[in-house]
């Protein structure tokens, strides 16, 4: 078996020493962008829809139909989204929450809007928490917030609910 020198021994501790620490800086990390007043959990129950409440909504022949907004990423949206929806851009960033504020502008302040990303698990979601907060701070009063407990294909695709695919 060969030998290493010593020199190197001691660079390949510092190494793995090194990964450990961003590693452990990454689960902090990760667990203070999930937790806390931008979280999905921060968001109340009485503003969350259930994905088959929302279906039922979308399937019923009333006038005034929520504006769907998916406030995650393009490449998603483009794949499959809620049919009718509209892209909003993403929560998690000031160009996706500029989206927002744009396509709104001419919106009624009491007018029913329902946000959903669905990129990731509820608990993880970093984009429809600060979406939410921004509508609230641009005056709109009637917010709600797609739960979608595991990812939109498993909990909107997956069920059957209405789908549309592209721009």
């Amino acid at each position: 078996m060969l030998e290493m020198p010593v020199q190197f021994k001691y660079s390949i501790r510092v190494f793995i020493f090194f990964i450990f620490l961003m590693a452990a800086g990454t689960r902090v990390q990760c667990k203070a962008q999930f937790s806390g007043p931008e979280a999905a959990s921060s968001i109340p129950e009485s503003d969350r829809v259930q994905p088959a409440a929302l279906a039922k909504i979308l399937g019923g022949h009333d006038a005034d139909k929520p504006l769907i907004l998916q406030v995650g990423s393009r490449v998603m949206f483009a794949q499959a989204h809620i049919a009718g929806s509209e892209y909003a851009g993403p929560g998690s960033q000031a160009a996706g929450l500029q989206l927002l504020e744009g396509r709104t502008a001419q919106t009624r302040k009491s007018k029913l809007i329902v946000i959903y990303c669905g990129c990731c698990p509820w608990m993880r979601c970093p984009n429809v928490a600060p979406a939410y907060k921004r509508l609230h701070e641009l005056g709109f009063t009637n917010v709600k917030v797609l739960y979608i407990a595991n990812n939109f294909g498993d909990d909107w695709v997956g069920k059957g609910f209405p789908v549309a695919q592209g721009e």
